[in-house]
């Protein structure tokens, strides 16, 4: 291990939602919602054709509101307020772009962005709304005026959020989760042997044997839904008697 205090990082992907009814791009033969990931989530779809990009974006933002936290995120949840109660420290990054974590009571990093967040083309500012959710008129700017905001939203070749501080946390951590992630998009497929490197027990839960899985890894394979609230438990027990 890296030092005597004990810290837990979670990595969650696109498993720890589909129980809620989240569609993943993954899970539809490469279409996300009926499109081609080229076509929505990249700087030159965006150029080319903003307003498929906007409406497809819009009704994401609509569909959250038909969406739940389920027993997986709250379990996440719970296990972040026992181990703050413990001065534990607890780094929870999600992939994900839905908002099921915070409405669970976490606190996460979002690397790829948040569909309930707009930022300017222009000047950068970032608002959180979900009122605006017509699905063919863009929205200016309340910062500078500029005619239009994108979705806040990291696509295909650009730069994840939040780096520096999950580095940080992956290379100090004692303990690594990684729940319901291919193991094949980089930076976060990298985070694995991050925490390996560092000395952390490190732990995966997905359907199948993701791709980075090594025989050190300890691999619980099923449903998030059905395995995070078990193993949070487990971790939950270890860290505190660690502590």
């Amino acid at each position: 291990m890296t030092g005597s205090r004990s810290a837990l990082v979670v990595l969650t992907g696109a498993g720890v939602s589909a129980d809620s009814g989240v569609a993943t791009f993954r899970g539809g033969g490469g279409l996300w919602e009926g499109h081609h990931v080229e076509d929505v989530a990249t700087p030159l779809a965006w150029a080319r054709d903003p307003k498929l990009v906007w409406r497809f974006y819009q009704l994401r933002r609509r569909a959250l509101g038909n969406v739940e936290p389920n027993a997986a995120h709250r379990a996440l949840a719970e296990l972040e307020r026992e181990l703050s109660l413990g001065g534990i420290p607890f780094t929870l990054v999600t992939q994900n772009v839905d908002d099921l974590h915070e409405r669970a009571g976490s606190s996460p990093l979002h690397m790829h962005g948040e569909l309930v967040q707009l930022r300017c083309e222009r000047c950068g500012a970032i608002v959180r709304e979900l009122e605006h959710l017509a699905p063919d008129a863009f929205l200016p700017c309340a910062s500078c005026g500029h005619a239009r905001v994108r979705p806040d939203i990291v696509w295909f070749g650009e730069m994840p959020y939040f780096m520096d501080r999950i580095e940080r946390a992956l290379c100090t951590c004692t303990h690594f989760v990684s729940i319901g992630t291919s193991g094949v998009v980089y930076p976060a497929a990298g985070f694995l042997s991050l925490a390996r490197q560092a000395g952390a027990r490190t732990y995966v839960n997905s359907l199948e044997a993701p791709d980075n899985l090594e025989p050190r890894d300890t691999f619980r394979a099923g449903r998030a839904i059905d395995v995070v609230p078990a193993l949070s438990a487990e971790l939950l027990g270890e860290l505190l008697g660690e502590s």
